[in-house]
């Protein structure tokens, strides 16, 4: 259940529309809902503005598909993370419209499709193609939140010219995330260039003294460029998740400023 959904419910209520026994019915699953392997978070939409968020890593099959079920009963919107093609297909077999990406790993199923806001863009950008992955889930998650999302993918700075012959694409970007693995230096890059939020994702990719993304995140840490922040490790939901916040943000001033 959503705002929006809550204040309708309670609006029709109080017009006598629907009888105050059957809107207890209807929130009999707040604040959640106890399935004895997991306990959905069906407040979350209304507390931070989206639903909660599945990882699929660590659990059975039969247990996403069990809690995107419920979610769905709920009329949610559903985004489920580190998902496998096995973990889908038998998701697609619940809920046919379920989309995957491939490679992000990410499950998304939209039942109130939200239209993007033309008035912020995330922008996501990769050091390499390596990185692409990290860089799709950030991009699925801040899509499924209502946000216009574009790509800019492989501008490392092995080759700077393509990041600068870019530039324009930064310049229109409300937020920024920038993805890179090796000794992450691109964040910093960039930071350098723009007056807006960079949002660093580390990633894992790189040879053996880059510690599986250890060293791209000590690098993005101790940037000197101003206004960088830093995920963790691969965490492109993180990054996607922040990024859509900010934007929300942004949008409501917008509207303020408007009327």
């Amino acid at each position: 259940m959503d705002i929006q959904s809550l204040k309708k419910l309670l609006t029709d209520v109080k017009s006598g529309s629907l009888d105050v026994d059957e809107a207890l019915e209807r929130l009999r699953g707040l604040p959640y809902e106890d399935m004895g392997f997991a306990k959905i978070d069906s407040h979350r939409h209304i507390r931070c503005g989206f639903p909660e968020v599945i990882f699929c890593q660590g659990k059975t099959t039969e247990q996403v598909v069990q809690i995107v079920s419920r979610m769905l009963e709920g009329g949610s919107n559903v985004l489920a993370t580190r998902a496998s093609r096995e973990v889908y297909e038998a998701v697609r077999e619940a809920e046919p419209t379920a989309e995957y990406n491939e490679l992000g790993r990410t499950i998304t199923i939209t039942k109130a499709r939200r239209e993007p806001s033309e008035s912020g863009l995330i922008l996501v950008v990769t050091g390499g193609t390596a990185d692409i992955p990290v860089a799709e889930e950030a991009a699925v998650t801040a899509e499924i939140m209502g946000n216009r999302v574009e790509h800019l993918y492989d501008v490392g700075v092995a080759g700077l010219h393509r990041l600068l012959g870019n530039k324009d694409k930064l310049f229109e970007a409300t937020v920024i995330i920038v993805v890179a693995g090796m000794e992450g230096a691109l964040a910093s890059v960039v930071g350098g260039l723009v007056d807006k939020p960079v949002i660093a994702v580390p990633t894992s990719v790189g040879y053996g003294a880059s510690f599986n993304g250890l060293s791209a995140l000590l690098t993005m840490l101790n940037s000197c460029a101003s206004g960088v922040s830093v995920v963790n490790i691969d965490n492109g939901f993180g990054a996607g998740y922040c990024a859509a916040l900010i934007n929300r943000l942004g949008n409501q001033k917008s509207e303020i400023s408007d009327q």
